[in-house]
């Protein structure tokens, strides 16, 4: 049996909400094409160089799935016989493990978590069956990810071919309260349009995921780089000399940098232990200046571009009042800071009001479950 997607070379983007536009024009020059977009992410077509270039280079992305089979499906019965109908044994072993992530919506399987469990049920089945022993579930590190996805009655079985969400990219050795997604980050960085050219700040770093995301940019390190496997590599068809030589081949881009044109600083000296441990796992990230300070004793302010993610709710004592603070940093802005642009993501959109400037522009961006703002100011 061949699977959907070796038949139509077709696979599916998730994405974050927002973050639609940048992510298809990021798979397009990677290679993608024939996109259909979709809620929460894109059909694209790609080839097997394709594919796994996406999976290693994709700074925006949370996953690629290949699809194994659609059918129409309304009840969990028919999704048990279905599914029992697929080879699995063609895929993995019964000494590997597996996971399933399943969304449900507009259909008369309802519960998504059921759901997962008749699928579940029906490729322990099929083992049982075929080869009398039976996978384990592993829900935290699997040895594969399997997708379902049913919206009005139609179900989609995918592998998912990146192997666990692409914002894990592996230089975050320690972490800070409520850190900003890698894939944000990046994105935040992209908007910017920062090439380089001057000095990129980032007065509030936390854990330096702004900073990294930049360098990584600047430099072309792949956001894969870290990763010491993807799920694609669980495909039938997979290629292993194919994607040795690619990797090799992206790794070549990089790009090392004599001058690191990146500064990283924060109040909290714990904050900067940790950014500064972060970056440093990066090749040549040692180069980006790390110091401790309050954003308004950092020289050097004028003519630079400033990227924060400065506090709000979860990342203080919850019910805290920050009005007065961002008073004070768009006060900071506008008497240090001229020449300079200014790209701040509030994590509670209330705030904006208080800065005291008007942005040039604002874009409405999630991070996790908040629905924050992604403003740039320019200091005349």
């Amino acid at each position: 049996m061949s699977f959907q997607y070796q038949r139509t070379d077709t696979y599916f983007a998730q994405v974050a909400s927002g973050l639609e536009e940048l992510a298809v024009a990021e798979v397009t020059a990677l290679g993608a094409t024939q996109i259909k977009q979709r809620f929460r992410g894109f059909y694209f077509s790609a080839d097997q160089a394709t594919l796994y270039r996406i999976n290693y280079g994709s700074r925006l992305l949370t996953r690629v799935l290949a699809p194994l089979l659609s059918f129409d499906c309304h009840s969990t019965k028919y999704l048990h016989k279905t599914a029992m109908d697929i080879p699995w044994e063609d895929i993995f072993n019964p000494d590997q493990t597996f996971a399933i992530f399943a969304q449900v919506s507009n259909s008369q399987i309802t519960h998504s978590q059921y759901a997962s469990l008749k699928l579940k049920d029906a490729i322990v089945d099929r083992f049982r069956d075929k080869l009398q022993r039976r996978p384990n579930v592993d829900p935290k590190y699997p040895d594969i990810w399997f997708n379902l996805h049913i919206e009005n009655n139609r179900a989609v079985i995918s592998l998912d071919t990146s192997g666990s969400s692409l914002h894990r990219r592996g230089y975050r050795l320690d972490t800070v309260d409520a850190p900003m997604q890698e894939t944000l980050a990046a994105a935040l960085i992209q908007l910017t349009g920062w090439t380089g050219d001057k000095t990129l700040i980032d007065p509030m770093c936390g854990s330096g995921t702004l900073p990294a995301e930049a360098y990584m940019s600047l430099t072309k390190l792949s956001p894969g780089y870290f990763r010491k496997k993807f799920g694609f590599q669980k495909l039938p068809d997979y290629d292993g000399a194919l994607w040795k030589r690619l990797r090799k081949s992206i790794d070549g881009n990089f790009q090392a940098l004599d001058s690191v044109p990146i500064q990283a600083s924060d109040v909290d000296p714990s904050a900067l232990r940790v950014a500064k441990r972060n970056l440093g796992h990066l090749p040549g990230g040692e180069g980006i200046y790390t110091h401790r300070k309050d954003y308004q004793e950092i020289g050097n302010t004028e003519g630079v571009t400033l990227i924060m993610n400065p506090p709000y709710g979860i990342r203080l004592r919850s019910g805290q009042d920050l009005s007065g603070f961002y008073k004070d940093l768009g006060d900071w802005l506008k008497q240090k800071c001229a020449g300079s642009e200014a790209y701040i993501y509030f994590g509670d959109r209330k705030y904006l009001k208080n800065i005291g400037l008007r942005p040039e522009w604002k874009k409405p961006l999630m991070n996790g479950g908040l629905d924050g703002r992604f403003a740039k100011f320019v200091m005349y």
